[in-house]
């Protein structure tokens, strides 16, 4: 159950949403296709624990699970997407280009060192520096690139067609959001029954993943910072928009717009996008280090500031899954 602004946010975007022409993205994914990404990675990725807890809510304890998918190789569920589409790519080249802010960066070169391949990513100037060092530290070529994501993505598809290289996007590639959607079908085989998954929102990889993996077996719910509400203002016009950047989003999430990917998922399944403060997501990202010794980045605590906050409310007997999605992060920050 949701309340206050939050709920009044989705009754607006699924009223405005039916009056507005679908907007199909180039490709499409589908549970198939997050279940032949699971077999493609058998026994390179890690199946991620959860953790059954309570956290504090507005109104006292507040049962939840959570999926330790911070633990993830890298630090990062994006490793799950970069992998599995560098395995499905039927392109003979030893190079892979990216354009990233951080952790797709990260989890490209990871990967493409596990394959033997080359990688160069092209990051913005605002890049953290934590992150960039962990680029490197994987053997990738980092190239710096403008002050913004989408500069950095342009430049990296020219480098890429220069080179004769793969290009790989961080989120808005059928084989990306697949592989991240193996994420889905762990958690139908570690939760018992079908609690709502609360999934941080970027570009919209992991949301259009796991929304396809559990399509309607499941409620998936996105939760991304009211200073980048990418997906809200999406499923509001119809069509992937830019959205303005700050604070939060300008250094965790990167990415400006939605993937079409992630907007057709969240269109097929009614996924939701709840809003919350960079206020809140600081709270929850200093509650999970004080309470659980969990250090996550800004964007992994976000669908836990969903609960904290008050932007969900779990109906009674309901304990949601909340996914922590990142650790790469400076910890002289906590």
């Amino acid at each position: 159950m949701t309340t206050g602004y939050a709920s009044e946010t989705i009754r607006a975007v699924t009223d405005r949403c039916g009056a507005v022409t679908a907007h199909r993205p180039a490709g499409r994914v589908d549970r198939a296709d997050v279940r032949a990404a699971r077999r493609r990675m058998t026994g390179r990725i890690r199946k991620t624990p959860v953790f059954h807890t309570s956290v504090a809510g507005p109104d006292g304890p507040v049962p939840v699970t959570l999926k330790l998918e911070y633990l993830q190789h890298g630090g990062t569920f994006k490793v799950r997407g970069s992998l599995n589409a560098l395995l499905a790519s039927s392109a003979r080249t030893d190079q892979v280009v990216i354009a990233s802010a951080g952790n797709a960066g990260i989890a490209a070169a990871l990967a493409a060192s596990w394959l033997g391949k080359a990688c160069t990513v092209v990051v913005p100037e605002s890049a953290p520096h934590t992150k960039v060092a962990a680029m490197w530290s994987h053997g990738a070529e980092v190239l710096w690139h403008g002050t913004t994501y989408g500069e950095a993505v342009r430049h990296a598809a020219e480098l890429a067609e220069e080179r004769g290289a793969f290009s790989l996007h961080a989120f808005d590639l059928p084989d990306v959001a697949a592989g991240a959607g193996v994420v889905g079908l762990e958690l139908e085989e570690q939760v018992r029954g079908k609690p709502p998954v609360l999934v941080t929102v970027g570009g919209g990889g992991l949301v259009a993943g796991i929304g396809a993996a559990l399509g309607r077996r499941q409620r998936v719910i996105g939760v991304e910072p009211v200073e980048l509400p990418a997906l809200h203002a999406a499923l509001i016009a119809g069509e992937p928009v830019e959205v303005g950047r700050g604070g939060l989003g300008a250094d965790a999430l990167g990415a400006t717009r939605i993937g079409e990917l992630a907007l057709d998922v969240a269109r097929r399944y009614d996924v939701p996008s709840l809003l919350v403060t960079e206020e809140a997501v600081a709270a929850s990202r200093e509650y999970l280090w004080r309470e659980f010794r969990i250090v996550v980045e800004s964007a992994g605590a976000s669908a836990l500031a969903a609960i904290q906050s008050g932007a969900y409310i779990p109906e009674p007997g309901e304990r949601p899954v909340v996914v922590l999605c990142g650790a790469n992060t400076d910890l002289t920050a906590l």
